[in-house]
Parts: structure tokens; C-alpha cells; sequence
């Protein structure tokens, strides 16, 4: 009876220590923001627009009441301040929640604004609230708002934010002209020694009013819609450039980010007759200063497949594969090679050249440092050796296209 005694003590004591549900969130009290996007006014404010979720119509297939009228997967809302803490508290004014960012998982910042003034004192905005995390993603409105991307809906994914999440998601694994970066990822590029980083951006295509409405969605070929654009180069917070194409892919390439791709060859005559599908990559960056200069080599490993021939070719020919496997080298360098250049022209090392220099000769790089960006980065020797190799040839190894003309002789 003792022991049970002092069990029943300890056990109301424990009770009295419990501190219960004290901080809890009720789902009816909260307004759940998937997603900020940011611009400056032109008086020089800044301008929030929040994608609100809307649970019920996003659980219900977009179905309202009142005989079957559709009803938006999101809201939006918008506001002005000073910064951003009272650009938040202001629109809390208009919305009968509170809102809450510990799910925004996507921050969109409008081209003017980044190219303007940056995003260095957003991020520190952003890094500082406790509710919202630095994972969530980060891309630049290119050649558009902020607010028209938050504000555009989407069809497929029903909230917008995931969209784009998942289109930078699959673009950067299968065409590889794309990264996803988070605000963390932002914050240590902008934090390194040359301050320099690079960031996904987002364009809108169509009709900019049609983007908004519901129509939009009821469409199967819709007006307006959100796409992968490009890659903004960040230098001290700033944007200073967009990249496109090849030097898009280089610059992913040097960074060891390729997931997948695809290099078009020349052959038989013909432009682009031949694609290769990389499908394992790495590439490796190493430093040296040899009499006060530094040198930089860069070594890429390709492994793929050929995905497609426009011309009758003979890969059972280990000869022909080989000058194949050749050609395949010397166009990687020559996107690697263009990344590069564009990189030097903006005198932005987006690469990490310097950080490679400071880890391998760290006294060599307190001299180097103070005339990097201007000096030594735009005039720097960079020695780019690739390896392309053909694992596979599809389902067949004589091509369809051979047979044919063999048929006709």
C-alpha cells in the first residue's frame, strides 16, 4: 500500500509538471501562405503578395456551394510597408486569419527588385522569423513581377507554389538547364568569400490578365502559364545577369549539378543528327598558383546513352563509336568553356574558383583576395578536360534508319 502511495504521488506531481497544449495552433484560426512573392513599389515600399491556401477547395476537387460554382485552390492578398515585418502586419488587416509561414515553401522576388537592390536584406528579413524556414525555395521573376507569378493559377498541381516547385524539381534532373536552391543554399553563395551565387528564374508566358482567373484552369491548352527561365546570377545580393542555353548548362555542369541532359552531336552532314543522354556525371574542380597565378582544372566524367540518330550509322563499329564518344567531349567543352567566358565577362565567380583556391592554397589566396573579382578571376587560365562515354545504345544496335537504306539499294 506504501509503494502504491507514493506511486499516486509521483504520478500527480508529473501531472502538475505536464504543460499541456499551451501553444496551440487551431487549423480554423490559421490562413496557410504556400507562397511570398516580393517587388518594390515605385515609391520605394515593399510590396507582399501571399498565396493563401484555401483547404476546402483544394480537398475538394475546387468545388464551392450553392449549386456547383468553382471556387480558387488559393487567395491572394497583398500589402505595402516600409519592409517586410509591416508589409505582413499590414495585410493581416484584411485576412480573418493569422498568418502562418512555417509551410511557405516557395519565395519569389521581382526581377526590378533584385537587379535594383538585391536580396540581401530580404533574406535577412526572412532568416530571422522563427516560423518560416530557410529551406523553402528561392527564384527570381524574370522579365515579370513577383505578383504576377504568385497570382497566376495553375492547372495539374492546384496550388501554384507547388507548380513551380516541381517544375524546377524535374527541369533540373532531366534537361539540367535549372537549379533549385533554397534561402539557406542563397545565404551561404552570398556569405562566400566572392559573394556570388546563382538562383532559378521563373517566367510567366500568355495573357497576364487571364492568368488570375479561373477560366484559365478550364482550359486544355490554358492562356497563361508559369515556365523554367533561365538562371539569374547574384553578385553582392544583386542581379547582374540572366543566363540561357548552353551557359546555363555549363554553368550547372562546373557546379557538379547535372542530373540529366541532352548533347546533340553533328554527324553525316546533318546538325544535331545524333542524341546523347548523360546519365551519371562528375565533375571535379582543382586549384594551383604557380608564380603568383592561379590555375584552375576542371575534369568531367560522362557516362550515357543514345537516345536518337537522324542518320544511318554503324555504332556496332567500336571505330564509330569512339569518334562519336570524341565529338560528344568536344561539345561539353565548348558549353563548359562558354559558361565560363560569360562568367568572367560579368566578373562574377559564380563557380567557386576562389573558395577552391582558398582550401588548397589558403597563404596564396590572402594575396590573390583583394584583386580577385577584378583582376585575376577575368583574366584566369582554366584547363577543362571531359570524358564521354557510351554505355548503351537503346533497344537496338543497327539503326532503323540503316536497314531502310540497305532495303532501298
Amino acid at each position: 500500500m506504501r509503494r502504491k502511495g507514493i506511486f499516486l504521488l509521483l504520478m500527480i506531481a508529473i501531472t502538475v509538471l505536464l504543460s499541456s497544449c499551451w501553444s496551440k495552433k487551431e487549423l480554423t484560426d490559421l490562413a496557410i501562405v504556400s507562397a511570398v512573392g516580393i517587388d518594390k513599389t515605385k515609391d520605394g515600399r515593399y510590396h507582399l503578395t501571399l498565396q493563401i491556401i484555401n483547404p476546402g477547395n483544394v480537398a475538394g476537387g475546387m468545388q464551392g456551394g450553392g449549386g456547383g460554382t468553382q471556387s480558387p485552390p488559393v487567395t491572394i492578398y497583398s500589402a505595402s510597408g516600409d519592409n517586410l515585418v509591416e508589409a505582413s502586419r499590414r495585410a493581416s488587416g484584411r485576412i480573418s486569419r493569422r498568418l502562418y509561414y512555417a509551410h511557405t515553401n516557395l519565395v519569389v522576388v521581382g526581377e526590378k527588385l533584385a537587379r535594383e537592390e538585391g536580396v540581401n536584406t530580404l533574406i535577412d528579413a526572412l532568416d530571422r522569423d522563427p516560423e518560416f524556414r530557410t529551406t523553402s525555395s528561392l527564384v527570381i521573376a524574370n522579365h515579370s513581377t513577383a505578383a504576377d507569378l504568385v497570382k497566376t493559377l495553375t492547372p495539374v498541381d492546384k496550388i501554384p507554389a507547388n507548380k513551380v516547385l516541381k517544375t524546377l524539381e524535374f527541369t533540373e534532373r532531366i534537361w539540367g538547364e535549372n537549379v533549385k536552391v533554397s534561402i539557406q543554399d542563397v545565404m551561404k553563395g552570398l556569405q562566400s568569400p566572392e559573394g556570388e551565387t546563382v538562383v532559378s528564374g521563373f517566367r510567366l508566358v500568355g495573357n497576364h490578365k487571364q492568368a488570375q482567373k479561373l477560366e484559365n484552369l478550364q482550359e486544355s491548352a490554358p492562356e497563361a502559364t508559369l515556365r523554367a527561365s533561365g538562371i539569374a546570377v547574384l553578385k553582392q545580393g544583386k542581379l547582374v545577369d540572366w543566363l540561357y542555353g548552353s551557359p546555363a548548362r555549363g554553368t550547372v555542369w562546373i557546379l557538379d549539378e547535372i542530373q540529366g541532359t541532352d548533347i546533340n552531336i553533328d554527324w553525316g552532314g546533318k546538325k544535331e543528327a545524333i542524341a546523347y543522354e548523360p546519365v551519371r556525371q562528375k565533375t571535379n574542380v582543382s586549384a594551383q598558383v604557380k608564380k603568383g597565378q592561379p590555375y584552375i582544372s576542371i575534369h568531367t566524367r560522362v557516362e550515357g546513352n543514345i537516345g536518337e540518330m537522324e542518320v544511318p550509322v554503324d555504332i556496332t563499329n567500336p571505330k564509330v563509336l569512339t569518334k562519336i564518344e570524341q565529338a560528344l567531349r568536344k561539345e561539353i567543352k565548348k558549353e563548359l568553356k562558354k559558361a565560363i567566358e560569360q562568367a568572367q565577362k560579368n566578373k562574377t565567380d559564380v563557380f567557386g574558383f576562389g573558395e577552391a583556391i582558398r582550401r588548397s592554397r589558403p597563404n596564396d589566396w590572402k594575396k590573390l583576395k583583394s584583386k580577385w573579382s577584378d583582376v585575376y578571376f577575368p583574366e584566369l587560365n582554366v584547363v577543362i578536360t571531359v570524358e564521354a562515354y557510351i554505355r548503351r545504345t537503346g533497344l537496338r544496335n543497327k539503326s532503323f534508319l540503316s536497314d531502310i537504306k540497305e532495303n532501298q539499294k
